[in-house]
């Protein structure tokens, strides 16, 4: 399909919603039905050639003049429409919320969406009918300090256990702060510790690190102490070799992983093949 074939667009398909490149390959499409249909060509013909069926060429042979779709006569007006004085007299960003004026709207027989609303009341404050929403604190002023975030669980937990070299002098600040505290200056000291000897390979501290974390008074340190040396000569083995069996581990628990999927739906040698493709 040459790109002569593409005539200037309407403004007709910005009122239905249509994308240029639809509407312009809709307009081709009717041209090049009916210069093939000029030539003779046979309804199917057009419809293999074209690659569409048979019932669409006929549709679009029976209309010599591409149809240009017209606006919708309701085109341009809103459920809210009724309701526009009202909002432009009652809403306000600080005194009421979206949902606020919804609940309003409904008790005077508004029957639309929530994001029906949401999308008028962008359109008003597009047009500067009603003031737009305020900005916080951080869009009013960029490139100032408004607040630091509160320190959740999981962001103290990061800061304690980052590597120090990473650490920024602001998060060195929060640190010294956070040791004030005599419990948390005792979870900090253990869980550097542990760290730092897994991270270092420092096997050496290993049995110093556990008969510490086992007379805490803090009760998960006692507990994975527990843990730990359930299983010392693993423990041991990985704060010493730099090799593991964790390659190994990953393969298997892949495997298992195959064979639950294939629970009970083939028998031995399609569980086979699939482990051997998956490989």
């Amino acid at each position: 399909m040459s790109e002569s074939v593409v005539e200037p667009l309407v403004a007709s398909h910005e009122a239905i919603g249509e994308t240029e490149s639809a509407y312009a390959r809709r307009r081709a499409l009717h041209q090049e039905i009916w210069e093939l249909y000029k030539q003779g060509w046979s309804t199917a013909a057009i419809a293999h050639q074209v690659s569409i069926s048979i019932r669409t060429v006929q549709h679009y042979l029976n209309k010599p003049q591409f149809p240009e779709q017209q606006r919708r006569s309701d085109y341009g007006r809103s459920l809210l429409e009724p309701y526009k004085h009202y909002i432009l007299q009652e809403y306000q960003w600080e005194k009421r919320c979206p949902k606020g004026l919804l609940s309003a709207l409904r008790q005077q027989g508004y029957q639309g969406s929530e994001e029906t609303l949401a999308r008028y009341l962008k359109r008003l404050c597009s047009t500067g009918a009603i003031a737009p929403k305020p900005k916080s604190l951080r869009e009013q002023f960029p490139n100032q300090v408004v607040g630091e975030p509160p320190l959740t669980a999981s962001r103290a937990t990061w800061l304690i256990l980052r590597h120090p070299e990473r650490q920024t002098s602001k998060d060195a600040s929060l640190l010294a702060q956070l040791q004030q505290y005599p419990t948390l200056a005792s979870v900090i000291k253990l869980a550097q510790g542990f760290i730092r000897l897994v991270r270092q390979r420092r096997p050496q501290e290993l049995d110093t690190w556990l008969e510490q974390a086992n007379s805490s008074l803090l009760k998960p340190f006692p507990q994975f102490a527990q843990t730990l040396q359930e299983d010392y000569a693993a423990v041991k083995a990985g704060v010493t070799l730099a090799v593991s069996n964790g390659q190994v581990e990953a393969q298997v628990n892949r495997l298992k992983m195959l064979k639950r999927q294939m629970y009970g739906r083939a028998g031995m040698d399609l569980l086979r093949r699939r482990f051997l493709l998956a490989s």
